[in-house]
C-alpha cells in the first residue's frame, strides 16, 4: 500500500473487529431463523450424468501471488480449494432443486482440513480460516451463467481481488452462512471441479439437448467499476494495524517446500530421494525401519529434512497381516485398505505450503481421491505396473492358463484403477528402476539403475550343476506353467524358493524339483524367471552379481547384461531355446 492509499484508508481497530464479529453472528442467526423449516437438500455425488456433455467450463489460476511474503496465505487458499473441491466435485442436482453453496459445503473448520487463507474484509486481505473460497464461488457463478442456470442468490465483492479477472456481473462472494450462492435449473445437472497443477477448473454437465432448450437468463447485477483491495496483511507495510503482527508471526515468509510420502523402501528410491531432498523438506514414512529392524521401511532422511513416522498404525497393520493367507483376494483387499488408511493419515499432516510432493505409488490413488495432489506438482516412485496394465497382463495370462486359481482371483475396483490412471497422467515424473515399466511411460520416466547386491563369486562347480533356481513360488504369474513345460521330461532339477502353489493338480508332474533356499543359488547352473508379472527382481540381480546366467522375461524389467537372456512373457519355445543355449 503506498502513502496516498494509506491516507485514504483508515486502519482497522480491535473495536472494528469485535463489532464485525457481533454483526456477523446476528446475521447468521437471522438467516437460520428466517429459513427454519425450509427444505434445502444436500445433493449426493452420483455417476448418472458423468458422461454427459459439458455445457459450461471456466477456470482461473491458483498461484497468483507467490512472492516469499505472500506465498503462505496463497498456499492456504489452495489448501482450502482442495478441501472444497473434494466436497463439491461430482454432486448431481435434480431438475428444479436449489443448489446452496453453504448447505453443500458446510462450515469451514480445521477438522475438515481448512486452514488460513485470504479473506477480503473492510478493503483489506486478511488471514482467515477458510479464506480463498471466493475463488470457488466466483467460478461456480460464472459457470452457472454460461450453463443457463437460474441464479437464485449471489453477492459481489466490494473490491477487486488480486489475480481475479471476473467482472462484477460474474463475480460472487460467500461468507458463512448469510452470504450464500444459490442456483437451480429446469434440468438435472452435474458439478465437476478439479485442481490441476496451475488452475482451478469448474465445469457443469447435463443432457445437452435439455440444457440447450431450457436455458434461463441469469440476472446481471453489480457496479460497473470496483476499486482494488487496499493491501495484503503480509505485505502492506501498515504495521500500525492490530492485525499486522499476528499475521506476520503466524505466517513466516517462505516459498514452500517438498513433502515425501513414502511406503516401501527400495535402495534405488532411497538414493534418488536423498539426492533430491533439500533442507526444510518433510518426509512421511510408515515407521523407522532402522530402529524396528524392518528393511522394507528403512528410509533415511538427509540432514535438515524432518521425518515423521506412522509407527503404531504400521505395527498394527503388520500384526493383522500375519493372520492373513499368503496369497489371494483377502490379502490383496487388506493391503489396499491399509494403504488407503496410511495415505489419508499422511495427507492430514502435510503442510499447505508443501507445493511439490514425491509419492510412493501404493499411496498414489488414495491421495488422488483425497484431493491432496490438486494444485501441486508431484513425482511418483513407481514400484509396480499401474493397476490397469497389471490387470491386463494377468487377464492375458489367465486366458492362456484358465485352470489357474490365482491369475484371476483379485481385481481392484474400477474407481481405484481410474483414480490411479488419472493421477499417473497428471504426475510430473515417473521414477523407477524397472526398465519395462519405464518404457510404458515413455519420456515422462526417469529410469534409475538397479542396485546390485554384494555377492560372492560363483563357485566353479556351478557350471556343471544340473539344477536351476526359480526365485518365486510355483504360481502362474511367476511363470510356473511355462517353467513346467520347458523342464518336463528333462534331467534338469528345479529349485523352487516359495511354498505357495496354484492348488490345482500337479503342475510340476514330470519335472524333477524340490524346495530351495537363497543359499542354493551359488550351487545352481543359473536362475530362471519367465514371469508374467515381476516388479522387484532382487534375486536375479544377485545371480548376475555372482556371475550366474539368468533367463528372465521382459516383464522383470532388468537392464541389459552379458549374462542375461530375455524372452517374451508366455514364450515357452523361447524359454526352451534360451535354456538349450546354456545347457
Amino acid at each position: 500500500m503506498n502513502d496516498s492509499q494509506h491516507k485514504a484508508h483508515r486502519d482497522p481497530t480491535f473495536f472494528d473487529s469485535v463489532l464485525f464479529y457481533v454483526k456477523t453472528r446476528i446475521l447468521i442467526m437471522d438467516r437460520i431463523w428466517r429459513e427454519r423449516g425450509q427444505k434445502m437438500l444436500i445433493h449426493p455425488k452420483g455417476k448418472s450424468l458423468r458422461e454427459e456433455a459439458t455445457i459450461a467450463e471456466v477456470k482461473a489460476p491458483l498461484w497468483t501471488q507467490i512472492s516469499e511474503a505472500e506465498f503462505p496465505l496463497t498456499a492456504g487458499k489452495v489448501q482450502n480449494l482442495r478441501v472444497s473441491c473434494l466436497a463439491l466435485d461430482g454432486i448431481e442436482v435434480p431438475a428444479g432443486e436449489v443448489f446452496s453453496f453453504w448447505k453443500q459445503l458446510g462450515r469451514t473448520t480445521r477438522k475438515k482440513g481448512f486452514t488460513e487463507g485470504r479473506e477480503l474484509r473492510s478493503g483489506c486481505l486478511i488471514p482467515s480460516l477458510g479464506g480463498g473460497l471466493c475463488q470457488v464461488s466466483g467460478l461456480l457463478h460464472a459457470a452457472a451463467i454460461d450453463a443457463g442456470l437460474e441464479v437464485v442468490e449471489k453477492h459481489e465483492h466490494s473490491r477487486m481481488l488480486p489475480g481475479s479477472d471476473l467482472p462484477p456481473e460474474r463475480d460472487a462472494t460467500v461468507y458463512w452462512n448469510y452470504v450464500d450462492l444459490r442456483f437451480r435449473a429446469p434440468f438435472a445437472w452435474r458439478l465437476q471441479m478439479k485442481l490441476t497443477t496451475t488452475d482451478l477448473v469448474v465445469s457443469i454437465h447435463a443432457v445437452h439437448e435439455d440444457a440447450a432448450s431450457k436455458k434461463v437468463a441469469a440476472p446481471v447485477v453489480g457496479l460497473p467499476v470496483r476499486a482494488a483491495a487496499d493491501g495484503d496483511c503480509l505485505t502492506c507495510g501498515v504495521v500500525s494495524c492490530f492485525r499486522h503482527p499476528s499475521a506476520t508471526n503466524s505466517h513466516a515468509p517462505t516459498l514452500g517446500h517438498s513433502a515425501y510420502l513414502l511406503e516401501g523402501s527400495w535402495p534405488e528410491f532411497q538414493e534418488w530421494c536423498g539426492r533430491h531432498a533439500h533442507a526444510g523438506d518433510a518426509w512421511f514414512t510408515p515407521l523407522d525401519g532402522l530402529r524396528w529392524k524392518k528393511p522394507n521401511y528403512s528410509w533415511k532422511a538427509p540432514d535438515g529434512v524432518s521425518i515423521k513416522h506412522q509407527t503404531w498404525m504400521t505395527l498394527l497393520r503388520s500384526w493383522k497381516q500375519r493372520k492373513l493367507p499368503a496369497q489371494g483376494a483377502v490379502r490383496q483387499q487388506f493391503l489396499l485398505e491399509s494403504q488407503r488408511s496410511l495415505a489419508e493419515k499422511m495427507a492430514r499432516e502435510i503442510d499447505p505450503k508443501a507445493r511439490h510432493l514425491v509419492v510412493s505409488q501404493t499411496l498414489l490413488p488414495h491421495l488422488w481421491r483425497a484431493g491432496v495432489l490438486g494444485g501441486r506438482t508431484f513425482d511418483v516412485l513407481v514400484n509396480r505396473w499401474p493397476m490397469k496394465e497389471l490387470q491386463r497382463r494377468l487377464d492375458e495370462a489367465a486366458a492362456r492358463h484358465p485352470e489357474s486359481v490365482t491369475l484371476a482371483d483379485f481385481r481392484a475396483s474400477d474407481d481405484l484403477v481410474h483414480a490411479e490412471s488419472e493421477a499417473l497422467a497428471a504426475s510430473a515424473r515417473i521414477v523407477t528402476p524397472h526398465r519395462s515399466i519405464a518404457g510404458h511411460f515413455g519420456s515422462k520416466s526417469i529410469l534409475l539403475d538397479w542396485k546390485f547386491p554384494e555377492a560372492k563369486a560363483q563357485v566353479s562347480q556351478s557350471s556343471k550343476s544340473r539344477s536351476w533356481f526359480f526365485p518365486a513360488s510355483a504360481l502362474g504369474r511367476k511363470g510356473i506353467y511355462e517353467i513346467a513345460e520347458a523342464f518336463r521330461d528333462t534331467d534338469r532339477e528345479l529349485l523352487i524358493l516359495g511354498r505357495a502353489k496354484e492348488g490345482v493338480g500337479d503342475i510340476l508332474k514330470g519335472v524333477k524339483h524340490r524346495t530351495g533356499s537363497v543359499e542354493d543359488i551359488s550351487n545352481c547352473a543359473g536362475l530362471v524367471i519367465p514371469a508374467w508379472v515381476e516388479h522387484e527382481p532382487r534375486l536375479a540381480l544377485k545371480a548376475l552379481a555372482m556371475g550366474l546366467p539368468v533367463i528372465a522375461s521382459k516383464a522383470c524389467g532388468l537392464a541389459a547384461h552379458p549374462l542375461l537372456k530375455e524372452i517374451d512373457e508366455g514364450d515357452v519355445e523361447g524359454l526352451k531355446r534360451a535354456l538349450g543355449e546354456i545347457w
